[in-house]
């Protein structure tokens, strides 16, 4: 396979503790920006009240590929995920090359321990 064979792997696979979206994540940058989409998707849908329905209406993409990307278990297609960003008026891609790196030098993305409507 063309690039190794990490695209044979689903984003989700790439779990090492926690819950998708917001586990740690492998060493593999491409499954943590999977990652990072997928939770910019759902606080972007949740913010706008928006169902995998609604969204798919909106943005012309197919509802079972929104709720595929949601889960972790596809890597998104440029056009997909412009069509989504211009459905919901918000950028869902990553700023990667800002994470803050490791001692090895290599970028992390950053996980917070909060998410949508944990507070309490």
């Amino acid at each position: 396979m063309p690039g190794g064979t990490r695209r044979g792997k689903k984003p989700r696979d790439y779990v090492v503790a926690g819950e998708w979206p917001y586990a740690v994540m492998d060493n593999v940058r491409q499954a943590q920006v999977g990652q990072a989409l997928a939770r910019a998707l759902s606080e972007a849908m949740g913010r706008r009240g928006l169902s995998a329905n609604a969204l798919a209406t909106a943005s012309d993409v197919n509802r079972q590929v929104i709720s595929n990307i949601l889960a972790g278990t596809v890597w998104p297609d440029m056009f997909t995920l412009a069509s989504l960003e211009e459905a919901l008026d918000e950028m869902l891609w990553p700023r990667h090359t800002e994470w803050p790196t490791d001692g090895d030098g290599a970028r992390h993305q950053p996980i917070s321990s909060h998410r949508r409507g944990d507070e309490g």
